[in-house]
């Protein structure tokens, strides 16, 4: 975490700058819009959702009690939370309608150099949740195991075990979906 990104955490939850946690907000917003698409799969849905998720962090910010380095986590872990209550209430499961042009795509050893973007959003809605979790968090929000263990309540082993597992059923599912293509 860059040292004016700690500063930042720091003043929002000793003092409740809102100027401050207006700063983190536009560092984090994309980034948790994303993730939250990637999990809801409706723009307008997860648009709404991300809102929700900083008024909440802007809320219980005072009871942040970990590091600086460790709000990322702590604000990933408030989406992951959110999503879950979401899919609870709408009683659906995780579908994804879109694919976001600007997201890093995942390594071309899984999805190949001319996958199309449907083919690829069918292919991760086809995991398991936890799967797809795991999948979006390292490959498209590109965080490391550490983080992505944390957001997610597990260890670093069990969180390469999921990508890995995950990775093995996308090449299935793509090997198939291009098999029935030809």
């Amino acid at each position: 975490m860059p040292p004016d990104e700690a500063d930042l955490v720091r003043r929002v939850v000793a003092t409740r700058d809102p100027d401050a946690f207006g700063q983190l907000y536009e560092l984090y917003i994309d980034r948790i819009g994303r993730y939250v698409y990637y999990k809801v799969g409706n723009r307008e849905e997860a648009e709404d959702l991300t809102e929700q998720i900083f008024l909440k962090a802007w809320e219980s910010i005072q009871g942040f009690r970990g590091e600086p380095a460790a709000f990322p986590v702590w604000l990933f872990r408030l989406a992951h939370n959110l999503v879950i209550d979401y899919h609870r209430t709408h009683r659906q499961t995780a579908e994804l309608h879109e694919f976001i042009e600007d997201a890093n795509p995942l390594p071309e050893d899984v999805v190949g150099a001319r996958l199309d973007n449907e083919m690829l959003k069918e292919a991760i809605a086809k995991l398991t949740p936890e799967q797809q979790q795991v999948v979006i968090l390292r490959f498209i929000q590109g965080m490391p195991h550490a983080e992505v263990a944390a957001i997610m309540g597990k260890n670093e082993v069990a969180v390469r075990g999921i990508q890995y597992r995950a990775v093995v059923a996308l090449q299935r599912i793509l090997r198939s979906t291009m098999d029935l293509a030809q």
